[in-house]
């Protein structure tokens, strides 16, 4: 298995090289997030790698009371009609100079997370959003997140998405979740997609989960 650092460069590389390919007009258009637009998303990815790099920066002498995996239990899709981050999170890319400027900083900083990861054992414990994790699982959630907002941004576009590497971990956090294995006849993006809820359930999937198609999305 990859090492999550090794992963998270894949995914940050691949998200920040997408977000510069794409035009002023495409920033408007439609992405997986309901309502969101690549602007939109990108600032919010922008936000998660400056948490990232503060995180890297922010030992914490435990105990560690969060894994790559149940750190993900508290993160529900939001209900229907709450737009309330979508606005402030518009607003504010608004005033970072607009997709151009959105992927620019990404860029940057999602390098600078590189590096701050570089320097530190996958074993340190660090804090981020109240919570103590290792480096190594605090890697997987970043992994995790910019892989899942990649497929986001390509939805309705014509580029590549993620990488098989951090798609696959994206697989491998959703089963821990749901505590087995998902349908096999899903792929790695099919995966990701239903089990935070971009993608509807099919008959055919509730009849292979049983009872475990409750508990879904695994998180959103």
């Amino acid at each position: 298995m990859p090492e999550p650092i090794d992963l998270l460069t894949t995914a940050y590389g691949d998200l920040s090289t997408t977000l510069a390919s794409l035009t002023v007009e495409e920033g408007w258009q439609p992405t997986g997030c309901a309502g969101w637009t690549p602007v939109d998303l990108g600032f919010h990815l922008l936000g998660d790698a400056r948490r990232a790099l503060v995180a890297l920066n922010t030992p914490a002498p435990g105990p560690v009371d969060r894994t790559a995996v149940d750190y993900w239990s508290a993160w529900r899709p939001p209900a229907p009609g709450d737009d309330e981050e979508l606005w402030s999170t518009r607003i504010a890319a608004s005033v970072h100079g607009g997709l151009i400027g959105i992927a620019r900083r990404y860029a940057e900083t999602s390098a600078a997370v590189l590096v701050a990861a570089g320097r530190v054992d996958a074993g340190d414990l660090v804090a981020t959003q109240g919570h103590v994790l290792t480096v190594a699982d605090l890697c997987s959630t970043l992994v995790v997140e910019a892989a899942v907002h990649h497929l986001d941004l390509v939805a309705h576009l014509t580029r590549p998405g993620p990488a098989p590497g951090p798609l696959a971990e994206v697989r491998r956090v959703l089963e821990g979740l749901l505590g087995r294995p998902l349908p096999q006849g899903w792929d790695d993006g099919t995966a990701a997609r239903r089990g935070t809820g971009r993608e509807p359930l099919t008959t055919a999937d509730r009849a292979e989960l049983g009872g475990a198609a409750a508990d879904f999305p695994l998180f959103g």
